[in-house]
């Protein structure tokens, strides 16, 4: 299989505080050397990750200390090789901020069925730990395509 060409990953999700600061983390981890960073379509700018996606990442070994959510601008869209998005509607929500980067934007789930990752804010602890897992699964499917 040939590997992808690619030194840096934007992750992006809706909030900034749940899917996309595990998925970043995640991605850091299984591919170290990597500039990987992460934002939201409508970032809740300054906040700190979801407690609930904090407490679960800690349990599987994962720290989103440090995390501040920020909102996704062009430039920054602009500035990564690759931007990853939890579901359709994040496509769409970049391509209006940035259409220029259409074509380097794909789900996150891509290599693991196309999956959705579906956004637990505010809902169950086993709702986190499902996401969880997805993004562990699909990182890990990068890491494989990218060559790490």
């Amino acid at each position: 299989m040939a590997k992808l060409m690619f030194s840096s990953i934007l992750v992006i999700c809706t909030g900034n505080i749940c899917r996309s600061p595990t998925g970043e983390r995640l991605l850091r981890h299984t591919l170290p050397g990597m500039k990987v960073d992460s934002a939201g379509t409508f970032g809740l700018s300054g906040q700190p990750a979801d407690a609930t996606a904090i407490e679960v990442a800690a349990a599987h070994g994962v720290s989103l200390d440090g995390h501040i959510a920020r909102k996704l601008t062009p430039a920054m869209a602009r500035d990564y090789d690759l931007i990853l998005v939890m579901e359709p509607a994040h496509i769409e929500q970049v391509t209006a901020i940035a259409p220029e980067v259409r074509g380097k934007t794909m789900l996150f789930g891509q290599w693991a069925g196309k999956k959705e990752i579906p956004d637990p804010y505010r809902k169950s602890h086993e709702a986190f730990e499902h996401v969880y897992g997805l993004l562990e699964q699909a990182s890990k499917e990068w890491a494989v395509r990218l060559g790490k």
